[in-house]
């Protein structure tokens, strides 16, 4: 009798449970009182004048984003991305003095619809003219002693190069190779022995590239994708070669002519003279580069430009 009882009152208990519970209820989702002040939170704030200040004024500030093109002059050109203000997260930034400040502005970037790799293989000689910032590409098949100098001036400044190495002089200086790249600078490729590309044959110049990049790629575990024909030359060919193997052809629109072995003060006027958005600097590992680069990195800074590796100025991050 007494179990007959106890089975009894678990079944009306169950009954009763199942009858109160309510299958509707999501403890994951506000519930109508949450949602009444969400919105409520959500009205004062697009009713705020601040609010509606940031979103007025908003498209002064936006930037169209610019397309990679091929320029008559200066070849394969990188695009920019465009840039929108994020109006939420602006409002936020602003909010706590209740005043509309631009240096608080926050952006959102928007691509291009043509990138680099949209575009036909063309050598590039700049990043993107409205771009603040220049890169120092340090050729290297010689001066293996100015290096290590060299690269603790980049260091003191926090600044990144692109060194193109010559492949035989690679196997000849793994340990200053590693050395490079382990310092967070980008690694391109110079060709195997410094030969005049563009005479010779399409397997030759194949060949050149290809065995360069085997052995950076031997020492630092990473295939360049940047490729300076020694002494700037080239044709068509040394071009589609390149990018057969996947490859962008390198040049310059700001040359320090330290192989000369120029004063630093005749090295520093070339360079303030001729500097701009974009700008790619040539240098290799000799005296001048290594007595001028602290003065050359500081007039540069105090332009305005930032200096990066190729990787950043040929992107259309901004």
């Amino acid at each position: 009798m007494y179990r007959y009882r106890s089975f009894v009152h678990v079944c009306v208990f169950i009954l009763i449970v199942a009858v109160s519970f309510d299958y509707s209820y999501n403890p994951f989702e506000p519930n109508e009182t949450e949602t009444f002040f969400t919105l409520v939170d959500e009205t004062a704030k697009t009713d705020d004048p601040l609010y509606k200040e940031i979103k007025e004024k908003s498209e002064e500030y936006e930037k169209e984003p610019k397309n990679a093109v091929i320029d008559k002059v200066w070849k394969k050109t990188p695009g920019l991305n465009g840039l929108e203000v994020d109006i939420e997260k602006s409002y936020e930034q602003m909010k706590k003095n209740e005043t509309f400040d631009e240096t608080l502005l926050v952006y959102e970037q928007n691509a291009p619809e043509v990138t680099m790799d949209d575009l036909p293989a063309a050598p590039i000689y700049r990043g993107n003219p409205g771009k603040d910032m220049v890169a120092f590409l340090i050729n290297v098949s010689w001066g293996t002693e100015y290096i290590p100098s060299i690269l603790s001036i980049l260091k003191d400044h926090h600044v990144k190069a692109t060194f193109f190495i010559e492949g035989k002089w690679a196997m000849e200086n793994t340990d200053t190779v590693k050395m490079i790249h382990e310092q967070g600078h980008a690694i391109g490729n110079h060709a195997y022995n410094h030969p005049a590309m563009s005479r010779l044959s399409k397997q030759d110049m194949m060949e050149q590239i290809k065995r360069t990049n085997q052995i950076i790629e031997a020492i630092t575990g990473e295939t360049p994708k940047w490729f300076a024909p020694p002494s700037g030359d080239f044709n068509d060919q040394v071009v589609k070669v390149a990018a057969e193997q996947d490859m962008e052809t390198i040049l310059w629109t700001v040359d320090t002519i330290d192989w000369k072995n120029p004063s630093v003060s005749v090295m520093m006027n070339r360079v303030n003279d001729k500097i701009h958005p974009g700008a790619t600097l040539l240098m290799h590992p000799t005296p001048s580069a290594e007595e001028g680069l602290d003065s050359m990195i500081g007039s540069i800074k105090k332009k305005g430009y930032k200096i990066g590796t190729l990787n950043t100025l040929l992107s259309s991050e901004r």
